[in-house]
């Protein structure tokens, strides 16, 4: 091992080359939920949309999710310490489409978390507001780990939003 952030030699089926596409392509294999981490910037709602979430830790309660190094909104909102991870319903796909928009501010009815003061966003199925306990380079991401400060289940019978093979929804 190099310790060089390198792709592998191998590629699709152990032979040269690298392709990046059908690398994606494998990882779009897993089907993931979606969520929205929001925070305020100058009291205005500012957030991403993210696949890459995660429950980290019980004790302390802890998760992680990882925002691209491109991303517009990651840096503002990681300069207040705090954001809100917002677990978006089936019939929330605008929202996440409003929220994977670089450098723009979605327009979406919220509410201030109770533990945190960050947005709550309408019609999630359950939120965790966080405060920033560290961040580690990954490639063209960052791991963020959060402290959970508070969360709560809103529609415990709602159905997820989910992401799978590059499309909402499985079939």
């Amino acid at each position: 091992m190099t310790g060089k952030d390198e792709p592998p030699s191998a590629g699709r089926h152990g032979g040269t080359g690298w392709d990046g596409r059908a690398y994606r392509d494998a990882m779009g294999q897993f089907c993931t939920g979606v969520v929205v981490v929001a925070g305020l910037d100058a009291g205005k709602l500012v957030g991403f949309a993210a696949q890459s979430f995660v429950s980290l830790s019980l004790a302390p309660p802890l998760i992680a999710v990882c925002p691209g190094k491109t991303s517009t909104s990651w840096p503002r909102i990681r300069s207040t310490g705090r954001f809100c991870v917002n677990v978006l319903a089936e019939e929330q796909r605008a929202v996440s489409e409003a929220f994977a928009q670089p450098g723009e501010a979605a327009r979406i009815d919220w509410m201030p978390g109770p533990a945190s003061g960050t947005p709550v966003l309408d019609g999630v199925i359950a939120y965790a507001e966080c405060a920033l306990r560290a961040e580690h380079d990954a490639g063209d991401h960052t791991v963020v780990i959060g402290r959970v400060l508070g969360f709560e289940t809103l529609r415990q019978c709602a159905r997820p939003l989910v992401y799978f093979r590059g499309a909402y929804g499985v079939g």
